[in-house]
């Protein structure tokens, strides 16, 4: 955003006057009227009313009115004040249009002069249609005019021509053209003030009369806007008074509106309106207190309002712009006749806004990308090439709500914004707010004038140092130097000596000797020559101060930084590699060069690290009464070597500075941050890369760009002594999950002396995931499994000491109990003494070696419900027994042995049946490869006394097997239990043989029991089968007691052979309807195998069959 965009709109900065049209004037090409308009608006004293004039056309096109409202129900403002009303009210809408007529009361064509008088007031009336802008003729006429009443021509026809022209006698006006012309014109021009006030007056009733269809809580934007046009409508009116009371209102309101980040900028840009022309009016009123008070607030409200944080450049432009309008108020009421006085004149608010202004320039840095491309189409544009209301964006124009309503458009927005931002000149507006501050404390006999002149000169050669404008640079440092030597600055003296003997300096070789042979004055502590273009009163003052300057003790020592200076002296150090082994000497290196016409001496240079313990290695003084030579255009380079201490290993060393002595009476300490270099050096080694190309033989480097190669290291860093173990591991990965995992960790010596105190840390590495390390854990006892009280990680193992070639065995078991790869460390670390530069040191040294394995499950475990038929169940019956059967599927790579497997009930019973036993289908040992599944099923039996009709635990599954005897738990699925009211069976043979033949008689009894403690009445019926004849009871009704036991008798008689179904026995229960039928139907049997009939077969033929 340009520095004019934060300009304030003229319309706001003029003095507001009663805009007044005239029209019917020929300035152009008739004498008359010329003479008349000169008369209006040439030599306008201050005495006269204060009316704008403006000569318009006949058929001129005023802007059109708007549709008046007659209520604000649904109005929901779009922005607080638009860009063209001021604008429009001062110079296009005016308050009073007055027609010129030449017409004279005894004219010969009065009635057709008086027509076409009337029609052109009708034309404007016309193109004013809608605003309430008076209208009035005035009639030159060539004769001076008679004393009212006496003319009663005149008085009648001025009647008749008000009549046509629908005008009252007030607006009604003779101008004789005479030589009384100017008298004429002032008297006119008081009668139109009348009129325009009038009109002013008219509209401040209309927009008051807005308030009460107003509401705070949508309309708040109203109550600013209402106000505001109110008090500009009292300036044109010339009522500052009341302006100035309602722009005080305005001023409250605007504060109390909601804001937020899309709204802040429109807030603090009416603000600052309001606030301006509260402190214009307040200066006009000769209350200059009263716009100081109004400014402090002012600022006090709105410097916490910065807005979005990527435009905070613009809140910086707009506070520069408040201090800056503030002070040219002040400097023009000055100008008006107002009194300053030295503590509070307009300097100090132009000094504040150059403050801003930099604040600005820094902040634009930080946030404008240099790359950025303004992105296309230009959001910044607007149809209409300007904003619709005062302070909005132009991509979101009209937009009142919180959020933006297109994040892409705010983002390219903010964009565009940042990159215009880039090609703001800062320093030039920075420089011309600080010279207005100079000039005002200047003006008023500040004493810190010449403070706030230094201030200027060094920020204007900080920008030219940066920007490589050298011979600007050169002048303005000629000029510095001047003003320090006449104000006898020691410190700025040498300063500016030392820079303009610098390569960036553009002097001559002369005029530099004159420079260095000064600078050596000083340093012995002697009065400088005078220089050159000093006046010689000027001359003769300085070297008095300078006298009283040398003579001071106790002020002979000066540290000069010139990190962000050019100073005659180059310095880079660096430390030779960006890391040292502690067994290693620290060597670090200083270069110097001298860029001065003659040699120069140095007493001392040392070199600050940030362990100041080794400062002491890092000093090189001249020894006796012999200095040290800088010899001009010659690199001079300085060593270091210190042995580090063995506590900073892992740690960094910085140089924090470094210090170079000059001078004999006057010691001057020169002192760079970090590792040298100075502002144009980074310019420097930038060039030399890019035009560092392979020379030919025998062509030389120059020395210039051997000293811009230099690069700088500051820091380096302590590392540990290499280590000379060798580490080996061996292990068969996969791991599979819950085997106790061997590695085995081999070490080797290969150190000259003892390794003592060998440790070693083993397990899982730090910083993986938090659930590794509790579903690892290692030991060191192959005896015992690992459970959850052993650690994730061992640390510090000892393993003694280790001679030379001696190596040592470990090995580590590991538990994984989840799957999925893991990284384990073997951190192995011990001491052994070594020397360094004739110095014993005990080395800390370690070897890391990670290994990743992942972990496996060895098999799959499955498990099902069946019923004894092998029928699967989604629950089990109470006191019925069923069968669980298990499935293992090997999924290791390796081999697997299972020893045993056993399972470990919680609720269930094991059913063993008579003659049986509870023994494992899966006989010890198995050996499972890849791919081979083994299966075992258990009969078991829900206890009476589990909960019926719910989720029962049946238990877990232990199997026990090997790379490694171990046992792994699988736990059993839950399986849901119900209580049957009746139970109805079947024994097993001989009463239900196991088959059945064609045309013989086969028996079949059922047992109904009654388990509830309630008698029972059961209804059974046995449907007809086409297989079989039956006889028994085909539906009978029981009555069962608790506990009892109903049998029923049934003789069946096949019909035909093979496998055949059984007559269907139903069952009802009438006093429990809930009752599960089904489940009572699985108990039954369903179908038989029958033979057919025929000779009896012998065992052999049916087992052949």
């Amino acid at each position: 955003m340009s520095g004019s965009q934060w300009e304030l709109p003229p319309e706001l900065c003029c003095r507001p006057m009663a805009f007044v049209a005239l029209t019917g004037l020929d300035v152009t090409y008739n004498a008359v009227h010329r003479a008349i308009w000169d008369a209006f608006c040439a030599n306008r004293r201050a005495d006269r009313v204060p009316i704008s004039f403006k000569v318009l056309a006949g058929d001129h096109e005023y802007p059109k009115c708007r549709t008046k409202r007659t209520s604000y129900e649904w109005y929901i403002p779009k922005g607080i004040l638009k860009t063209g009303w001021m604008n429009k009210h001062l110079n296009l809408v005016p308050a009073l249009v007055v027609l010129f007529y030449e017409l004279d009361w005894d004219d010969p064509q009065w009635k057709e002069k008086q027509s076409e008088c009337a029609t052109k007031v009708e034309i404007v009336r016309t193109s004013l249609q809608g605003r309430n802008t008076k209208v009035a003729v005035v009639l030159i006429q060539k004769k001076t005019p008679l004393p009212p009443g006496e003319d009663l021509v005149a008085s009648e026809r001025a009647s008749s021509l008000c009549n046509a022209c629908d005008l009252s006698g007030k607006s009604l006006f003779v101008l004789p053209h005479t030589d009384h012309l100017v008298g004429y014109i002032i008297r006119l021009e008081n009668a139109f003030y009348e009129h325009a006030q009038t009109y002013y007056y008219t509209e401040i009733r209309r927009v008051k009369s807005h308030k009460e269809f107003l509401n705070k809580t949508t309309h708040q934007l109203l109550f600013v806007r209402h106000q505001f046009k109110i008090a500009f409508f009292s300036e044109l009116k010339q009522d500052t008074q009341n302006a100035l009371k309602y722009y005080r209102t305005a001023y409250s309101l605007v504060h109390e509106l909601r804001a937020h980040e899309t709204n802040m900028l429109e807030i603090k840009t009416m603000a600052g309106f309001i606030n301006y022309k509260i402190c214009r009016l307040c200066f006009q009123h000769n209350t200059p207190l009263d716009a100081i008070a109004q400014f402090r607030k002012h600022i006090d409200l709105c410097k916490k309002k910065i807005g979005s944080a990527d435009l905070a450049f613009e809140h910086t432009a707009w506070m520069s712009k408040q201090f800056q309008s503030f002070g040219e108020l002040f400097d023009e009421a000055i100008k008006l006749g107002l009194t300053a006085i030295q503590t509070q004149n307009p300097g100090f608010y132009y000094q504040q806004a150059a403050c801003y202004s930099q604040d600005r320039k820094l902040t634009a840095q930080q946030l404008c990308q240099a790359g950025a491309v303004c992105p296309i189409p230009d959001p910044l544009d607007t149809p209409t090439g300007g904003l619709d209301f005062y302070g909005q964006r132009a991509w979101r124009q009209g937009h009142q709500s919180i959020d933006p309503p297109d994040p892409e458009k705010e983002r390219t927005g903010i964009l565009a914004l940042q990159i215009k931002e880039r090609d703001v000149p800062h320093s030039e507006l920075i420089i011309a707010l600080l010279s207005n501050a100079v000039a005002q404390f200047k003006k008023y006999k500040c004493p810190r004038m010449k403070s706030h002149l230094s201030e200027l000169l060094d920020y204007v050669m900080c920008d030219y140092r940066t920007e490589r404008w050298w011979a600007l640079l050169t002048a303005i440092l000629s000029t510095a130097l001047r003003c320090s030597y006449l104000m006898a600055n020691v410190k700025d003296y040498m300063t500016y000596c030392m820079e303009l003997l610098g390569r960036a300096s553009t002097l001559k070789e002369e005029q530099k000797s004159r420079i260095e042979k000064n600078l050596l004055k000083v340093l012995k502590n002697e009065v400088p020559d005078a220089e050159p273009d000093c006046e010689p009163s000027g001359s003769s003052a300085a070297a008095a101060l300078w006298k009283d300057r040398m003579a001071l003790s106790g002020s002979n020592e000066f540290s000069i930084e010139v990190q962000d200076y050019v100073p005659f002296i180059q310095c880079k150090a660096r430390f030779l590699a960006p890391s040292f082994h502690v067994d290693q000497p620290i060597q670090l290196q200083v270069f110097l060069r001298a860029d001065c016409p003659h040699p120069i001496s140095f007493n001392k240079l040392s070199v600050s690290l940030s362990n100041q313990c080794y400062n002491q290695w890092c000093v090189v003084e001249a020894s006796g009464q012999d200095t040290m030579l800088l010899t001009p255009g010659e690199t001079s380079c300085f060593s270091f070597n210190f042995v580090a201490k063995t506590q900073d290993v892992g740690k960094k060393i910085e140089m924090t500075g470094i210090e170079l002595m000059l001078g004999s009476g006057r010691w001057v300490f020169l002192s760079w941050r970090g590792a040298g270099g100075d502002a144009a050096s980074a310019h420097e080694a930038l060039q030399a890369s890019r035009s560092a190309r392979p020379r030919g033989p025998g062509a030389g480097a120059r020395p210039e760009g051997a000293w811009d190669a230099l690069t700088i290291q500051h820091s380096t860093m302590i590392i540990s002594r290499v280590p000379k173990i060798s580490v080996q591991l061996s292990h068969q990965p996969p791991a599979l999950n819950n085997e106790m995992y061997c590695i085995t960790l081999s070490i080797q010596s290969q150190e000259e002396g003892v390794a003592r105190e060998v440790r070693l840390t083993a397990g899982l590495k730090p910083g993986q995931d938090a659930n590794l390390s509790q579903a690892t854990h290692v030991t060191l006892d192959r005896g015992q499994v690992c459970d959850a009280s052993d650690p994730a990680l061992l640390p510090d193992i000892p393993l003694g000491d280790l001679n030379p070639g001696h190596k040592v065995e470990q090995r580590v078991y590991v538990r994984c109990v989840s799957t999925g790869p893991r990284v384990f460390l073997f951190h192995v670390a011990y001491s052994i003494n070594t020397s360094v530069d004739g110095q014993e040191i005990d080395c800390n040294c370690h070897k890391d070696e990670t290994i990743a394995i992942e972990t496996v499950e060895p098999f799959e475990v499955s498990s099902k419900f069946v019923s004894t038929k092998l029928e699967p169940l989604d629950r089990v019956v109470v006191d019925i027994p069923f069968v669980l059967m298990t499935d293992l599927l090997s999924s290791s790579p390796w081999p697997l042995l299972l020893h045993s497997s056993s399972l470990q009930l919680v609720t269930m019973q094991s059913f063993v049946a008579d003659g049986c036993s509870s023994a494992s289908l899966v006989p010890p040992p198995v050996v499972l490869q890849t791919g081979e599944c083994a299966s075992e099923c258990f009969c078991l039996q829900c206890p009476s006394g589990a909960e019926a009709n719910g989720t029962v635990a049946t238990g877990q599954y232990v199997i026990s097997w090997r790379r490694c005897p171990l046992d792994m738990v699988f736990y059993l699925p839950h399986v849901e239990s119900k209580t049957l009211t009746v139970c109805v069976s079947n024994p097993a043979s001989p009463e239900l043989p196991s088959f059945g033949r064609v045309r013989e008689t086969l028996p079949v009894r059922y047992h109904i029991e009654n388990r509830t403690a309630l008698v029972q009445q059961v209804e059974m019926a046995v449907e007809p089968s086409d297989a079989f004849m039956f006889s028994g009871l085909k539906q009978v009704r029981l009555h069962i007691l608790p506990g009892a036991e109903q049998q029923m008798l049934y003789n069946y008689y096949p019909l035909m052979a093979g496998y055949q179904s059984l007559p269907q026995l139903n069952i009802s229960l009438p006093r429990c309807p809930a009752t599960d039928t089904h489940t009572l139907r699985r108990f039954l049997p369903q179908r038989i195998f029958v033979k057919p009939q025929g000779r009896e077969l012998d065992d052999a033929s049916i087992a052949a069959a």
